[in-house]
């Protein structure tokens, strides 16, 4: 559950890679880049909620669960699945903390991969994704969305994320899916919907 979750959250933002993808140019990509790095640059919260879908090739139905994720820089992260089951996971202070049903417990996330997945998930909504040393970045566009693609360079990553898509809307800077291929070929795809950006966020959404 954790892996899932964890993986699932940097999935903090963009859905399915459609055949009518083409590549940027070098140019094209230098720009967009740019201006979602400049623009994220005012976020200081960003509030959302989502719908996740992991499809696993041993089940005959998808796994669509609900939930709200809250993010505050520097690096404050909150999932919490409300629906069908209630399970909570807080990245701070470079720990992991789990609430499974009522059931807490925590995990130290300082120098493993969950602290680069956590990395990644906060620097989505600032740009620093892009700089990642850990992910080669390849970018495509259509008539609806802007996407950048993610594949992990290193072994310890490629045993758990085959690639990961992100999503941005046209002519927007944040996240609205994404998309995740696990190495053993199941996908999780995350949908945000009801976003607010720099709204005030309470202490309460970061403690279990």
């Amino acid at each position: 559950m954790i892996k899932n979750i964890a993986f699932g959250a940097f999935l903090l933002v963009s859905g399915f890679f459609y055949a009518q993808m083409t590549a940027m140019s070098g140019t094209e990509a230098k720009a967009f880049v740019a201006k979602v790095s400049s623009e994220t640059k005012e976020i200081k919260t960003l509030q959302s909620d989502f719908t996740q879908t992991k499809k696993m090739d041993f089940l005959d139905k998808n796994i669509v669960t609900y939930g709200k994720m809250s993010l505050k820089t520097p690096n404050m992260l909150s999932w919490k699945y409300t629906k069908p089951y209630q399970y909570s996971i807080v990245f701070k202070d470079n720990k992991i903390f789990i609430n499974d049903q009522g059931k807490k417990s925590s995990v130290d996330a300082k120098s493993k991969t969950f602290e680069k997945i956590n990395k990644l998930i906060v620097g989505s909504s600032n740009g620093k994704m892009f700089s990642d040393p850990e992910f080669s970045v390849s970018y495509y566009k259509n008539g609806n969305f802007n996407v950048a693609k993610f594949i992990p360079k290193s072994a310890q990553l490629l045993k758990y994320i085959k690639q990961i898509e992100l999503h941005f809307p046209k002519n927007q800077s944040t996240v609205s899916q994404v998309n995740m291929t696990e190495a053993s070929g199941d996908t999780t795809n995350i949908v945000f919907k009801n976003t607010k950006i720099n709204a005030a966020i309470a202490a309460s959404e970061f403690s279990l």
